[in-house]
């Protein structure tokens, strides 16, 4: 089974005043958020995200959740309920509505708006639900409540669930920022409120569950961008996510008061950015946005260049700035700002981007060497005022890695969450609750899907290794031709290489091995093309392990004539 855990088994049917949650991603990893919550013979799913692929996995553009749980129920499920819009949450939900066009997509208003302009590139046409802080509406089996919490993108929701075997409240991404910049916040009265009527399951963000204190409030980036636009002498860039309006709406104002022009580069950033201004998202000062093509038009001290590739993305704006391989350019005098957190997994990728523009002259900053960026995410002192509010009669930590859910735990345990009450579990594990108890009841598959260009959970871990081994090994191909009749060598072997630091000198010294294991296979009465090609890849595996010192793909290809 594709599950952490191969000592849990398949779980039993679910009881008949149970209530399921099975996390089939988001737990022991940071993206791919999906659980479904299933009640008597429905279903209802909170999020449908993607995780973005790391070095190790070449070639993977999205890893999408494993949808084989549900495929065979999809006409159990009731609706999707969308947290808020960041990829991580939303990213799937196009290769979920290719099983099933017609599932009701629930969201605030901004989370479908950039929702509904991915479905346009899918050619889907989704059932939209439009919900805001406050209100309450059932979906099948499920009677939904929404609370408005505070995030780094606007609109965040949190849904409180209820149901006849138990309620279940899931915070999504959040935090307690007191000031934030839309004068949004955390409702905690919301959550005191629902404490009150009992919350038997609470799963609660676990992403900053091991930094004390509390997070510090956006606001707090506005100095430090009038601090980087007062010291810059030339060109400006400032890369974030593409789907941060509130970091976005700070860039403008700076630029406005330092007197510079605003373009916004990116696909992705022109898109999300035109959708929050329609809907009153975003404000952009009179006359500060321009178009990129104007840039030039202007001098470079009056110039700011919002991007996307704050996770050094290889084909976003700011890596392909630093590789010389974008019309926009950076030089001796200009500053870039990366404007977001590193994402574990992402740091090489962010240092090559920070080099190659530093190679290039530019002054970066980043998170390491000013405050240009603060979470979105509760930090432990947030996350204990939570517990103290809700008083949860279970709790289960997601969205996280295992260190977080851990920590996560831990602080419910501290305010008074008995600790068999806290279930750590990960992607695929199942969990009930029953009776008012939370438990683990088992485990289904749950491995990760991949989207390869065209393909979509067409490409193996089996063929992910090929690509590591091509890259890191490279790879032997061996040409022979042999008798049909007599399996005598009529030609070849021929050898050829890529990837492999010898020269055909060197490789030469391996054909009499080749033609002696040929000649032992047919001996031994082994004629078949598929034996004799056995043979030659053993045989250039241990020549290659022994004097080459590498472990290089080897493709022999016999031909009988």
């Amino acid at each position: 089974m594709s599950h952490p855990h191969p000592d849990l088994g398949t779980p039993p049917p679910l009881a008949k005043n149970g209530l399921r949650v099975v996390p089939l991603g988001g737990l022991g990893e940071v993206g791919r958020n999906m659980t479904v919550v299933e009640h008597d013979g429905r279903i209802l799913i909170i999020d449908c995200g993607v995780l973005f692929p790391e070095d190790n996995q070449p070639g993977v553009d999205l890893i999408l959740p494993d949808f084989s749980y549900i495929a065979d129920r999809l006409d159990k499920i009731d609706a999707i309920v969308l947290t808020h819009g960041h990829e991580d949450h939303i990213g799937a939900v196009p290769y979920l509505l290719r099983l099933r066009p017609d599932i009701p997509l629930v969201g605030s208003k901004l989370t479908l708006a950039f929702l509904e302009s991915k479905m346009k590139e899918h050619r889907i046409t989704p059932v939209l639900r439009e919900v805001r802080e406050g209100q309450r509406a059932t979906y099948g089996a499920f009677d939904c409540e929404f609370i408005a919490v505070n995030h780094s993108i606007p609109d965040a929701l949190a849904v409180f669930v209820r149901t006849p075997a138990g309620t279940l409240l899931a915070t999504g991404d959040f935090k307690m920022d007191q000031l934030p910049l839309d004068g949004r916040i955390t409702d905690l009265r919301a959550f005191a409120r629902l404490g009150e009527e009992g919350v038997d399951l609470f799963l609660v963000d676990s992403t900053n569950a091991e930094v004390p204190g509390f997070t510090v409030s956006e606001r707090e980036i506005g100095p430090v961008l009038d601090r980087v636009f007062t010291q810059a002498t030339g060109r400006l860039v400032v890369a974030s996510f593409a789907s941060h309006v509130h970091r976005v709406q700070q860039v403008l104002d700076a630029a406005a008061v330092h007197g510079r022009r605003v373009a916004l580069v990116g696909r992705s950033m022109v898109k999300n950015m035109k959708i929050a201004a329609d809907l009153g998202y975003l404000n952009p000062p009179d006359g500060v946005l321009i178009d990129l093509k104007k840039v030039d038009d202007l001098p470079d001290d009056r110039v700011v260049l919002m991007s996307t590739g704050s996770q050094g993305e290889p084909m976003a704006v700011l890596s392909r700035i630093a590789n010389r391989d974008h019309q926009v350019s950076v030089g001796p005098g200009d500053t870039v700002v990366l404007a977001s957190s590193l994402i574990p997994g992402n740091e090489n990728a962010v240092f090559r981007v920070i080099n190659g523009l530093m190679r290039l002259g530019a002054k970066v900053v980043h998170q390491s060497n000013a405050r240009v960026h603060v979470s979105g995410h509760a930090s432990a002192g947030e996350l204990l005022y939570c517990y103290n509010i809700v008083r949860p009669r279970n709790v289960m930590p997601v969205h996280g890695e295992v260190r977080h859910l851990v920590a996560n735990g831990a602080l419910a345990v501290q305010t008074g969450v008995p600790a068999e009450r806290v279930v750590l579990a990960e992607d695929g594990v199942v969990v009930d609750l029953v009776d008012g108890k939370a438990r683990i009841a088992g485990a289904v598959p749950c491995g990760y899907v991949y989207v390869d260009g065209s393909s979509v959970g067409g490409v193996t871990d089996a063929e992910l290794k090929d690509r590591r081994i091509l890259s890191e090994e490279g790879f032997i191909s061996i040409f022979a031709v042999v008798d049909s009749q007599s399996g005598n060598l009529v030609a070849g072997p021929q050898l050829h290489a890529r990837g492999v630091a010898e020269d055909e000198d060197r490789l030469a010294e391996i054909v009499p091995q080749i033609e002696k294991a040929l000649a032992e296979a047919v001996a031994g009465g082994n004629y078949d093309n598929q034996q004799l090609q056995q043979a030659i890849r053993r045989t250039v595996g241990r020549w290659a392990s022994s004097r080459l010192r590498r472990r290089p793909m080897i493709i022999p290809v016999v031909v009988q004539a």
